[in-house]
């Protein structure tokens, strides 16, 4: 049975974006990953972060621009790193007879890795954008406590080339070697 895929796009919001490695590259590269989904009637899910620092309504909360989700497309809304958890998007993956998420968004080692790993549990193949998500920018005060960005991505995309998962398919692609497959 082919797959029927659904693009996920994790808390591309302003406050995010503006402290993002490579932020413009990574919007980019989200922006024609969803065109591209749209054009070929490929669900494509907005997943927003809120908690104390991303207040609905606020400016920081808003998605960039270039990333607002379209007239009727499916907004969730989050208070975890796991996009699933107290949501709704399980119930709305299924209703649309999604069996495979591609992952893209904000921050790499956070959101967008326990989100793919919920995935992967609660029974879709994955595939993880490996130019498609970004973490946070490194300052010389981060040095020796957290991965360079760079490394960071990096090493999530080698993980997810190499994680086995038993009954999923895994890959990792470039935006422009993912197959989009409308529900």
């Amino acid at each position: 049975m082919p797959s029927r895929t659904a693009l996920l796009v994790i808390d591309m919001q302003n406050a995010t974006v503006a402290l993002a490695h490579r932020a413009a590259e990574t919007v980019a590269v989200i922006a024609g990953l969803s065109g591209r989904a749209r054009a070929a009637g490929v669900p494509v899910v907005t997943v927003r972060q809120r908690d104390e620092g991303m207040v609905p309504g606020t400016e920081g909360w808003r998605v960039v621009p270039e990333l607002a989700p379209c007239e009727g497309e499916p907004v969730v809304d989050k208070t975890t790193p796991d996009s699933f958890l107290g949501t709704d998007l399980d119930g709305l993956l299924r209703g649309l007879g999604v069996t495979e998420v591609v992952v893209t968004g904000f921050a790499t080692e956070v959101c967008v890795d326990t989100t793919a790993r919920q995935a992967l549990s609660r029974g879709y193949d994955l595939v993880v954008v490996a130019d498609g998500h970004t973490t946070s920018r490194r300052t010389p005060a981060d040095a020796g406590r957290l991965v360079p960005a760079d490394d960071s991505i990096a090493q999530c995309n080698t993980i997810y080339r190499t994680i086995g998962w038993p009954g999923r398919r895994i890959r990792v692609r470039a935006a422009a070697d993912v197959e989009l497959r409308p529900a």
